[in-house]
């Protein structure tokens, strides 16, 4: 079984998305100001606090890309092995769809990222991959353990998915990867995308028993 979100939550998250790309584009000074204001801060604590940098670097890895799609494509072929087609393709299209389209976005929209971060990455910034990914999968889970589960352990499962995409947010923009708006951008993404995932797939395919 997959819950089927309903259609309001992946328009408004895609609007959401949307303007937050214009304003990015655009470089609107109000949002300029507030990127470097969280980022000069960040770079603050880093440098009084070396520690921290360490551990996260670890902990943000957890949602690179490699694990991402290792990841989402054993869960797609295990669902497809047991005869779980709506699951199935929900779980590809989300594996899929994600890093493809945060990807595209790296190439086409030219957006540094903050200068001497704790972390060096060589390509564009906006939108967070390692944000994206966490995010996808977290709403994925959710998503797919929703209909198995009472209010107390969906209440949970939320909570977990939550925390762990916020997590991840916060890694990148601590380790200076990327500016806040760029995790913002992740976040709204994933969530436009699985949530239409799933309602692709309910409409694609019949109900899982």
């Amino acid at each position: 079984m997959l819950a089927r979100p309903p259609r309001p939550v992946p328009l408004l998250a895609f609007a959401g998305f949307l303007c937050l790309l214009a304003l990015v584009v655009a470089g609107w000074a109000p949002v300029e100001r507030l990127d470097s204001a969280l980022s000069e801060a960040a770079r603050r604590h880093g440098h009084e606090h070396p520690g921290h940098i360490t551990v996260m670097r670890i902990v943000t890895d957890v949602a690179a890309t490699p694990p991402y799609l290792v990841v989402g494509g054993a869960a797609t072929a295990v669902f497809a092995k047991r005869g779980h087609r709506q699951r199935a393709l929900f779980c590809a299209l989300v594996t899929l769809a994600v890093p493809l389209l945060w990807g595209l976005q790296h190439w086409l929209i030219p957006r540094p990222r903050p200068a001497d971060g704790f972390v060096t990455v060589p390509s564009n910034g906006f939108p967070s991959g390692h944000t994206s990914n966490a995010c996808a999968a977290s709403v994925a889970v959710v998503l797919l353990a929703w209909p198995l589960l009472a209010r107390a352990g969906r209440v949970l499962v939320v909570l977990a998915a939550a925390l762990v995409s916020l997590l991840i947010a916060g890694t990148r923009v601590a380790l200076l990867a990327h500016w806040p708006t760029d995790v913002l951008g992740g976040l709204l993404l994933a969530v436009g995308v699985a949530t239409a995932a799933a309602r692709v797939a309910h409409r694609w395919t019949p109900p899982d028993d």
